[in-house]
């Protein structure tokens, strides 16, 4: 459904990346991923990181670009977040998928918990970065 979203005739690609949950993680059996999020400034922050991509900070030829997260429990192999960039070339596409995962990770209040076979845990991204420092 993103694909469609960013299809453009003037475009030669469209760049996907999807993030799935794993079965394990530093040696630990994963079970599920669930997340929470407060919606509205999460929303908001991945319209302003689709606009800097749109504005050119990962070239001129992108032209359209949509991202989705998932809130609530996501099973093992499904899809957490999907990302889909349609640019005039592939170099700009690969670098515009790059820029909005980590960006992604680093700002938008979304948060995760990794339900192990052992426990549970709340897990905070390497990237988080709030205050953008």
């Amino acid at each position: 459904a993103l694909m469609n979203e960013v299809a453009d005739n003037g475009c030669g690609a469209i760049t996907t990346f999807s993030g799935t949950t794993r079965d394990h993680f530093e040696g630990r059996e994963v079970v599920r991923l669930e997340y929470e999020a407060y919606e509205p400034m999460a929303l908001k922050e991945l319209q302003r990181i689709c606009q800097e991509v749109l504005d050119g900070i990962c070239g001129d030829t992108v032209r359209r670009v949509a991202c989705a997260h998932r809130l609530g429990v996501v099973p093992l192999g499904q899809a957490s977040v999907i990302i889909a960039v349609a640019s005039e070339h592939r170099a700009e596409g690969f670098e515009a998928c790059r820029y909005i995962i980590d960006t992604l990770k680093a700002k938008v209040p979304i948060w995760k918990k990794e339900i192990y076979a052992d426990g549970s845990t709340w897990k905070a991204n390497k990237e988080w970065n709030p205050d953008g420092s």
